[in-house]
């Protein structure tokens, strides 16, 4: 079953009419970055399946995340509980692997931007399964490998929240946007 954690029951805060999820983060300063980012866009943020860390109060206190009640935090023991919980949604599927770069897809309220782990990505037999909503982020460099996850998320979210429009993704802007 699927926990929360974050924001306080009956607390009214805007929303996010998009998602991102992680699969199997390794990495904490990543995810805490990730998890910045989210709170700061009001997008809920989905930890699926084994973490690389630990996310209970005292590690979080320790690691300095100031913030971490400012996100909205979902954890599921695997994707069918994701997609349980998002029912109706579109998953997209972030990969070095995949050829659709993420500038020339159509974004929509509702979607969910999905990312894997730092030293694999995303399951091969995953991608696969759904390589019409597979994207990459480009990088001319192919000397390197690839991009920090929190990079490639901030850059991918911010893609979605620039079609979808400020107005349409985050109800009346607030000053500081």
């Amino acid at each position: 079953m699927a926990e929360i954690q974050g924001i306080s029951a009956g607390e009214v805060r805007a929303t996010s009419v998009l998602d991102v999820a992680l699969i199997e983060p390794e990495i904490p300063p990543n995810t805490g970055n990730i998890a910045r980012l989210c709170a700061a866009t009001f997008t809920p943020l989905h930890l699926v399946g084994k973490l690389g860390f630990r996310t209970d109060d005292k590690a979080v206190r320790r690691a300095g995340l100031d913030y971490w009640n400012e996100v909205e935090i979902h954890y599921h023991l695997n994707l069918e509980e994701l997609y349980r919980m998002l029912a109706g949604r579109r998953f997209l599927y972030f990969s070095t692997k995949a050829e659709r770069e993420y500038t020339d897809f159509r974004y929509a309220p509702g979607d969910c931007l999905v990312f894997g782990r730092e030293t694999g990505g995303l399951p091969e037999e995953l991608l696969r399964a759904n390589w019409d909503r597979c994207l990459r982020i480009p990088m001319p460099n192919k000397g390197v490998r690839s991009l920090n996850l929190a990079t490639s998320v901030g850059i991918a979210l911010y893609e979605a929240i620039r079609q979808i429009g400020l107005q349409k993704q985050f109800g009346p802007l607030r000053e500081s946007l």
